[in-house]
């Protein structure tokens, strides 16, 4: 499982021109799920993403998590994470869950946030989606629950 999380001062996710999910301060996590993922690997990201410390404390350290924040998650499905692009010119998703399973896993994931008290709002999954992202920072990080990375 592959998330790119990025610190934001707000955020939000349109289908078809209608608002489905929306958050203020907080983190956008884009989650790709891949083949072979399972439920451990969902808990893990959610448990990653809720603790880590890329908010600024008093001294403009980034020492402070989403729990210290009181931050809020849009969390949007993207499989092309899971996109090769080693050879050839045209991604290879094969490494990438089917949809029933990639879908299960990600409601998985957006539980377990919720389980932590955080706000989550979400995309649609096998949805369109525009992604309205204001980027605090940047701070965007790449996170994957097999540690390729």
């Amino acid at each position: 499982m592959r998330a790119v999380v990025q610190r934001v001062k707000k955020a939000r996710v349109t289908v078809e021109g209608k608002t489905v999910g929306e958050i203020a301060t907080g983190l956008v996590v884009l989650l790709g799920v891949g083949q072979g993922d399972k439920g451990a690997d969902a808990k893990y990201l959610a448990e990653k993403i809720v603790n880590l410390r890329v908010f600024a404390d008093e001294d403009g350290k980034m020492n402070l998590s989403l729990m210290d924040v009181g931050g809020e998650i849009l969390a949007v499905s993207q499989f092309t994470l899971l996109g090769d692009c080693r050879k050839g010119r045209r991604p290879s998703f094969v490494a990438a869950a089917g949809p029933a399973e990639a879908q299960a896993l990600y409601d998985e994931f957006v539980q377990h946030l919720r389980a932590a008290k955080i706000k989550v709002a979400t995309g649609q999954f096998q949805a369109l989606m525009q992604v309205e992202i204001h980027n605090d920072g940047p701070v965007t990080l790449l996170l994957d629950s097999r540690k390729a990375f």
